[in-house]
């Protein structure tokens, strides 16, 4: 991901960008090119010189009617003869001044595609977008749930299901450079869509809000500690309970365009929004050149984050042309890289390699309810599901119990609470599969407290900690907005001392 979206600082070979003829997205998208232009002549016009586009080894199919596309992609499709009924989508996003074509002929997914019968998504931007056709990730109106780029790949991914019978329950994300932070953007906007994503040379999400901050994000980097990248994330979708996706990272330790503190960012990120420590479960060596593979443990013992430091390289996506079971992809183009076939590792951290019932295949239980509750439990039942061998059951976003049977007592919880409950059915491996719909219950006893006051206030009065400018409620650690006498919050207190955003449902 070259600084966006300015021209690459090496000169390197790039594919011709496509043309796009729709209308400019808004007045400051046009302001923003016009900077761009200027720079640009500063900087040389061999920086952006493109060279001849080479042929297509990868047949892509243009869809253009999925959706009202508020971004203005394209979307491409890579369907195998090999595809199976009711296959696995893998979304994949290409870097700065790359296109879906080149991404599809090089980076190796094809293959895998064919050889396990999963679907290809390939999205795109444009010079339209984006003067080096980068994705927006760093701007706020590309970058959130519902609105711009964000919002027209969560529309292909509708319309995969729709057009191709594509399984909803299996519909994965990767991308590179800037595609890979798009690929943050998106599992954190809509973990309800995207099970897994493979974040490589990217950033974590909510790094940036501007081109400046995009800047300092690449390269020196931004530390924030994993409880702030965490809030970032549950701040793209606050409704949303879990389970969140799991996540590969990998990153070149040589990559200085995206530097790869970047790595241990992401990896701060992600494992505290699985709740899971800082410190690796296990590690190991992986592929031809010993990359390190870092694995991320969570309680049933499946993998929810891994990071890959791939050693000797720059700023690119890891491939190893061949024609060995673990080799894959060309360096044919710009940002693809002799050394690992990254595409290999990613395919089975997805878990597309096994037979038609994948891991973590399962359908959601349906019926959940509850059948009672006291000052200090919540009990609650729902149906079996066929094949399961045991349930995961989730509290307020974090995994609480893996029972066998097809209920569950919480326990330990103070008077007068309210939380909120999903379950999932596990399979023979363990993993669990798609989410029940959420149940809200409450415990008998006492009430919530509620106050309601600016956040300068609050945050004298204990309720709220401050940093960076912004107030955080202590306890959940959510998000109030500025710290200042300007901007009112209403926090909830229940239990005693664990203080939450009300937003209007303080009784």
């Amino acid at each position: 991901m070259q600084p966006p979206p300015f021209p690459p600082a090496a000169t390197h070979p790039a594919s011709a960008p496509r043309a796009n003829h729709a209308p400019p997205r808004s007045t400051w998208r046009g302001a923003l090119s016009r900077l761009v232009a200027v720079v640009a002549l500063v900087l040389g016009a061999a920086l952006l010189g493109p060279v001849p586009a080479a042929r297509a080894a990868v047949t892509l199919t243009k869809v253009t009617d999925f959706g009202a596309n508020p971004g203005q992609l394209n979307m491409y499709v890579y369907r195998p003869a090999s595809l199976t009924a009711q296959p696995a989508v893998v979304f994949a996003l290409h870097g700065c001044t790359q296109n879906a074509q080149a991404y599809a002929d090089h980076s190796g997914l094809p293959r895998f595609a064919d050889q396990y019968g999963f679907l290809l998504v390939f999205a795109e931007t444009t010079s339209s977008n984006n003067a080096n056709s980068c994705f927006n990730w760093f701007q706020s109106g590309d970058n959130r749930r519902g609105q711009g780029e964000a919002a027209s790949i969560r529309q292909m991914a509708a319309h995969a299901v729709s057009a191709y019978g594509a399984d909803a329950r299996r519909t994965y994300i990767t991308g590179l450079s800037a595609g890979g932070a798009m690929t943050s953007v998106m599992l954190a906007a809509y973990p309800d869509v995207f099970q897994a994503g493979a974040v490589v040379a990217g950033l974590p999400y909510g790094c940036a809000t501007d081109v400046g901050s995009a800047y300092t994000c690449m390269n020196p980097g931004t530390d924030l500690t994993p409880a702030q990248w965490a809030q970032k994330v549950h701040d793209a979708y606050p409704s949303w309970p879990g389970p969140w996706p799991r996540v590969a990272v990998w990153h070149g330790d040589k990559d200085t365009t995206v530097t790869p503190r970047n790595a241990d960012e992401l990896r701060d990120q992600w494992t505290a929004v699985h709740g899971l420590s800082q410190t690796p479960s296990r590690t190991s060596v992986i592929g031809p050149d010993s990359t390190r593979h870092e694995e991320y443990l969570a309680a049933d013992g499946s993998v929810a984050v891994e990071v890959n430091r791939v050693p000797g390289i720059a700023h690119g996506t890891p491939v190893d042309p061949g024609t060995g079971p673990q080799q894959c992809g060309s360096t044919g183009a710009a940002y693809f890289l002799d050394s690992i076939c990254s595409s290999y590792w990613i395919t089975q951290f997805f878990g597309l390699s096994g037979s038609a019932s994948q891991p973590g295949s399962l359908p959601a239980p349906t019926g959940l309810t509850a059948t009672g509750a006291t000052d200090t439990t919540i009990s609650m039942g729902w149906n079996p599901v066929e094949g399961a061998t045991g349930y995961a059951v989730y509290r307020d976003g974090a995994r609480i119990a893996t029972p066998t049977a097809t209920s569950y007592t919480d326990t330990g919880l103070s008077a007068g609470t309210s939380h909120t409950y999903a379950v999932a059915a596990r399979d023979a491996d363990g993993t669990a599969g798609a989410l029940s719909a959420a149940l809200t219950a409450r415990t008998t006893g006492a009430t919530a407290s509620c106050w309601t006051a600016s956040n300068y206030a609050h945050v004298q009065a204990g309720r709220a900690t401050t940093s960076g400018g912004y107030a955080y409620a202590k306890g959940s650690g959510q998000n109030m907005g500025l710290y200042n006498t300007f901007v009112t919050t209403t926090l909830k207190e229940s239990p005693a001392g664990y203080f939450t955003v009300a937003n209007g449902a303080c009784p």
